[in-house]
């Protein structure tokens, strides 16, 4: 079973008894958790961010973790996988040891990047990480805000983590637009704003937005996308 927690692209965060429910879930039927937690501590709702990891008595869990998003090295691709399998079934049945195998001859990272790597990982401050909490969650609701003010779209949720969004496009309140991919398309040539159409990630007529950005450019692009809704608005 695999878990994306914090989310992306919807920006949600699990809480601990979510995550011990799907524990006891693999545990039942037999499987392995793999985790991917790249987003892990990107957290900026009431929720904390949970290791998957800590359910590793109940069942055997792979956390894959990266350096690029709590850290905010995007394109250095340099990540890692950890085990928790306290019971040692992962190593009694050879799993772990074929992995290892795997990885083995894998192409090393730039030499630069593994300089860099100790450094980044003991000498990052608290301070970097708090403040790096404090803008994404202005921009999560920022962005949570202006999209309320927009009649075809809707945001289920604001964003809790990661440093995404996840919105649903109601097509019936605009005109010339067949699903999400036009939409995106069409948003990207008139107004020079780029949206990840929700198909590409199994969600037909939804949007990823990332408020990742300086808050003067957020604005500026939430204001495009407003604009461009209104434009293809369907006239009464």
């Amino acid at each position: 079973m695999v878990i994306i927690n914090p989310g992306n692209p919807c920006g949600s965060v699990y809480s601990y008894e979510h995550l011990s429910k799907i524990a006891e879930t693999a545990r039942k039927l037999g499987i392995l958790v793999v985790a991917d937690e790249v987003y892990g501590h990107v957290v900026f709702g009431s929720k904390p961010f949970v290791p998957m990891g800590v359910f590793g008595s109940t069942v055997p869990v792979f956390t894959l973790g990266s350096i690029s998003k709590r850290w905010m090295v995007p394109g250095w691709r340099l990540g890692w996988l950890a085990t928790s399998d306290p019971t040692g079934l992962l190593r009694k049945c050879g799993i772990a040891d074929s992995i290892k195998n795997v990885l083995d001859p894998a192409p090393l990272s730039p030499t630069f990047i593994q300089a860099a790597v100790p450094e980044i990982l003991q000498k990052t401050t608290e301070e970097f990480f708090s403040k790096t909490i404090d803008i994404l969650r202005a921009a999560s609701a920022l962005c949570y805000d202006k999209l309320k003010e927009i009649p075809s779209i809707t945001c289920p949720q604001k964003a809790e983590g990661s440093m995404f969004v996840l919105v649903k496009l109601n097509l019936s309140l605009l005109e010339d637009i067949e699903d999400d991919m036009e939409f995106c398309l069409k948003l990207a040539k008139e107004e020079s704003l780029v949206l990840l159409p929700g198909v590409t990630v199994g969600l037909k007529n939804w949007l990823r937005i990332t408020f990742a950005v300086e808050q003067s450019s957020l604005e500026d692009g939430l204001g495009r996308l407003k604009s461009f809704c209104e434009r293809h608005e369907k006239k009464p």
